[in-house]
């Protein structure tokens, strides 16, 4: 049996220059995106590479390139890449506006916070992105409180919540894609494992949102639609849920928004090519700053700091449900640190691997955690992204929509239940689906 390694807790000191960055400016401007996210990666990726004097500089840059470089971040760069062009191209022939208007269309008026939670859950799963969700709907929730009695922090708590679903879920959300990617799992097979610890979450608030304005009504204006519009966001849905190869799935997207778009005029041959190149553009910065994160987090490990973390996270773990734990609170605090559940999950990405890896954590649950937690809490912070679209949007503080968060909350809940019940439990799984095909055969 093989000594462990203690690590080195000095090689941490990027990561702290990093957080002392973001936070520190944060604190002292009122302002958390003020300090260029990218910079401070930069600043703390040049800190881990003046360190450990026993390698020479050029071999520091070996190593963060050889981590930078890694097959996983590739892939995932690529992935966020095509994502990307796919939601541009999919919103520019006017996908989201058809999707918002035919959702808006069969949402009984006595029942208008749930269809707005609804509505958001859906755009958010299909357009893979909270904040564009956010944008597109927090309008509308301005208008239904203007309307009536329902309170505004309320109908702004349900179109976050609709998007953090859409966020934690979605096939082309770059949460889920560093999540999925970091632990070198399936975006199907996560899908199905997170969508049924989640989905109580998704009940209780539409409960919740239900008792809260029972009795509201509000006249929404009916705008014209094209359910032809919102099949490339099905396409896109099904084909990844069938298991089709997630290259093929957003490639197929992107052509089939595009000929819709051709068909309907709202395209020429170039416009299309520009839309998907805007599109890839609006991903370069999460795409740069995964490759700079991992090659910065390579330098930490060869210099002990991975070692140092995981022997300090672990030293209490005496569990398989300790050690998933473990991987939440870590997402979590790193989510709290960074105000970007992204970030935070391709941070912790590798640690939550090698963990998962020690105690026999199938991948699919420790994506689905990664995923659950980061999303609660950027869900709940006030000073997180999309909190502040919302409030921006409604001109209300971003500390009056905590006490109607219900879903960021519930999310977390569940998820907490899930690790201590044991869900899913796949040696159980794995045992009947053995005997099924022995019986079979």
């Amino acid at each position: 049996m093989g000594v462990e390694k203690k690590g080195n807790a000095w090689a941490l000191l990027p990561f702290a220059v990093f957080l002392i960055l973001f936070i520190g400016t944060g604190a002292v401007t009122g302002d958390f995106y003020a300090f260029p996210v990218i910079v401070a990666i930069v600043i703390s990726g040049a800190v881990a590479l003046a360190m450990n004097r026993k390698e020479s500089f050029s071999q520091k840059v070996d190593i963060f390139c050889k981590g930078a470089g890694n097959a996983n971040i590739m892939l995932m760069v690529v992935i966020f890449l095509l994502a990307g062009a796919f939601s541009a191209t999919a919103k520019g022939m006017g996908a989201v506006d058809s999707t918002v208007n035919l959702a808006l269309s069969v949402v009984p008026q006595n029942l208008l916070m749930i269809g707005m939670f609804v509505i958001a859950c859906f755009i958010s799963l299909s357009m893979g992105t909270s904040m564009g969700t956010i944008v597109a709907l927090a309008p509308i929730g301005l208008g239904i409180s203007e309307q009536t009695d329902i309170s505004l922090p309320l109908s702004m708590a349900a179109v976050i919540g609709g998007a953090m679903f859409g966020d934690n879920l979605s096939f082309i959300s770059d949460t889920t894609i560093s999540a999925v990617r970091s632990q070198n799992t399936q975006m199907k097979d996560k899908f199905k494992v997170n969508f049924w610890i989640v989905l109580p979450a998704a009940v209780v608030t539409c409960v919740l949102l239900g008792i809260l304005t029972m009795g509201e009504t509000a006249q929404i204006t009916q705008e014209a639609y094209n359910w032809v519009k919102i099949l490339p966001y099905l396409l896109v849905i099904i084909t990844a849920l069938i298991g089709i190869n997630v290259f093929i799935v957003l490639s197929l997207g992107i052509v089939f928004a595009g000929i819709v778009g051709l068909i309907d005029g709202s395209y020429n041959l170039m416009g299309i090519v520009q839309t998907i190149g805007e599109g890839m553009a609006g991903m370069y910065e999460i795409a740069f700053l995964a490759i700079l994160i991992a090659g910065m987090v390579e330098v930490i490990k060869h210099n002990g700091g991975i070692d140092f973390l995981l022997n300090l996270v672990t030293s209490k773990i005496k569990s398989k449900k300790g050690a998933e734990l473990g991987i939440a609170g870590l997402v979590g605090l790193t989510d709290l640190s960074t105000a970007n559940n992204t970030i935070a999950i391709i941070i912790t990405g590798p640690l939550a691997k090698d963990i998962s890896e020690k105690y026999e954590i199938d991948p699919r649950k420790s994506a689905s955690i990664l995923d659950i937690f980061s999303c609660c809490i950027q869900g709940l912070i006030p000073y997180g992204a999309q909190v502040l679209v919302a409030t921006g949007v409604a001109g209300i503080s971003p500390l009056a929509i905590l006490p109607y968060s219900f879903y960021p909350v519930l999310i977390g809940i569940c998820g907490v239940i899930a690790i201590l019940i044991g869900y899913p439990n796949f040696a159980k799984k794995e045992k009947q689906a053995k005997q099924l095909k022995s019986q079979a055969s």
